[in-house]
């Protein structure tokens, strides 16, 4: 899970700011966690509560505990950086699922890669945790190909591997290189998750994912926490790279990784 928090620090700063290019200060000043940290929170402690109760894969029991979760936390931080109508949702609880296809679904969903005890869980996890808000097509792809990154990772699969395995999602017929300057980036999840993927798939190591996601520009946070949800299981986390980001984490966060 740090690796989407560290990925969301780093970007925020960059966010729609139109910087190219992988050289630039990995914690600069203005850097904070934005609303990809808590959710993809929020989402953690639902799942936590669900497997304690034994119904991790339950939906009647897992969507209470991730809408309640999701609210409760982003209540908290109004001014996180949520979007429009998600922040309307957080704050109308009679609200359900309103078809969304911006990459909130894939910015939050990395825990579901981290409680699934397979592949198959991976992806049954990732739609529940869209299916509060983001009950789309676009989004349940999205979510499910990252989920399903990140199990694999989690399970020691190579670089390739992992390709293969996202190629029914997304073609990822690009490379970084070829799209850096063109790309202007969006919120949806055709517009951002292949671009996040690729940035992992092209990586060295977990700073060079981030700096692959942020050397795009466009919604640059959303990019990095979903290139660095991946690069977590993947590469590792280096010390002194946690030891800077958590210089950053709000209190819930901090707790969240004791």
């Amino acid at each position: 899970m740090e690796g989407a928090f560290i990925g969301d620090i780093v970007g925020s700063v960059y966010e729609w700011k139109d910087h190219k290019g992988k050289r630039f200060p990995l914690f600069a000043p203005g850097c904070r966690a934005t609303d990809d940290s808590l959710m993809t929170l929020a989402v953690a402690r639902a799942f936590q509560e669900a497997q304690q109760a034994g119904k991790l894969l339950e939906a009647d029991t897992v969507l209470p505990l991730l809408a309640r979760e999701m609210r409760r936390i982003g209540q908290k931080y109004p001014d996180a950086g949520f979007g429009g109508k998600f922040r309307y949702w957080l704050f109308h609880p009679e609200m359900g699922a309103y078809g969304s296809f911006g990459n909130g679904a894939a910015m939050r969903v990395s825990p579901a890669g981290w409680f699934a005890s397979t592949l198959e869980e991976a992806q049954q996890l990732a739609v529940l945790s869209c299916q509060v808000t983001h009950n789309h097509p676009d989004s349940y792809r999205a979510a499910q190909a990252v989920a399903g990154a990140v199990f694999l990772a989690r399970q020691h699969r190579t670089q390739d591997q992992i390709r293969t395995y996202l190629r029914p999602y997304y073609p990822l017929d690009f490379r970084l290189e070829e799209i850096r300057d063109s790309y202007q980036g969006d919120a949806t999840c055709s517009g951002s998750v292949p671009q996040a993927l690729e940035s992992f798939l092209e990586a060295k190591d977990f700073e060079d994912a981030i700096r692959n996601a942020v050397s795009l520009g466009g919604d640059t946070d959303t990019l990095a926490a979903i290139a660095g949800s991946i690069a977590e299981p993947f590469f590792g986390i280096s010390e002194q790279i946690l030891e800077e980001g958590r210089k950053f984490y709000l209190p819930e966060m901090i707790q969240a990784v004791k």
